[in-house]
C-alpha cells in the first residue's frame, strides 16, 4: 500500500510567506541559500526577479510573494530555495525556510474548495499537524506559466 508516493509519509521543506506556512517535497529541493545578488532580466514577467550565478550555474529566480500577489519584502531571514522539476532548476524567494518534517499521509487533505485567492491555483493540498496548517505547493504550476491562467494580463 505504501508503494505509491501519495500513500506514504511525505518529507517536506517548510517555508514561510507572510504569516502562512507552505511546504514542498524534499525530493524537489536542491539547496537553500541566503539571498545573493540578483541580476535583472529585461521583459521578464513580474514575478521573475532575474538570475543568480550559483556555483557557476545561472539560475532563474522567482519571487513567490510576487507570484502570489503579496507585498514584496526582504529581510535577513529571506532565503532562496533552489528547486528542481524535471530538467528545470529555479530559485524561489521565500521569507524563511523553517523545517524539514515528515507528514503522515493521513494528515494530508486535498486542496480546499477556496476560490478567489491567487495562491489557490498553486495548491495541491493542506497538511494538518497539531496546531499547524501547511499549504502544499504544486511546483509545476508555479514554474510552468502555461499550466495556470495568468490573471494579470500579458506582460509582453
Amino acid at each position: 500500500m505504501s508503494q505509491a508516493i501519495g500513500l506514504s509519509d511525505m518529507k517536506v521543506i517548510v517555508f514561510q510567506l507572510k504569516e502562512k506556512e507552505y511546504a514542498i517535497p524534499v525530493s524537489q529541493v536542491r539547496a537553500i541559500e541566503k539571498v545573493l545578488h540578483i541580476t535583472r532580466v529585461p521583459n521578464a514577467v513580474h514575478y521573475v526577479k532575474g538570475v543568480i550565478n550559483l556555483r557557476g550555474v545561472v539560475t532563474p529566480i522567482i519571487d513567490l510573494r510576487a507570484r502570489f500577489n503579496l507585498d514584496e519584502e526582504y529581510s535577513d531571514g529571506t532565503r532562496i530555495i533552489i528547486v528542481s522539476l524535471d530538467d528545470l532548476e529555479v530559485g524561489l524567494v521565500v521569507d524563511a525556510a523553517n523545517d524539514v518534517i515528515d507528514i503522515p499521509s493521513e494528515n494530508i487533505e486535498p486542496q480546499p474548495g477556496v476560490v478567489g485567492t491567487d495562491e489557490a491555483d498553486f495548491i495541491t493540498g493542506v497538511a494538518k499537524l497539531e496546531k499547524r496548517l501547511l499549504i502544499l505547493i504544486d511546483l509545476e504550476k508555479i514554474l510552468i506559466p502555461d499550466k495556470v491562467v495568468d490573471r494579470h494580463g500579458d506582460d509582453n
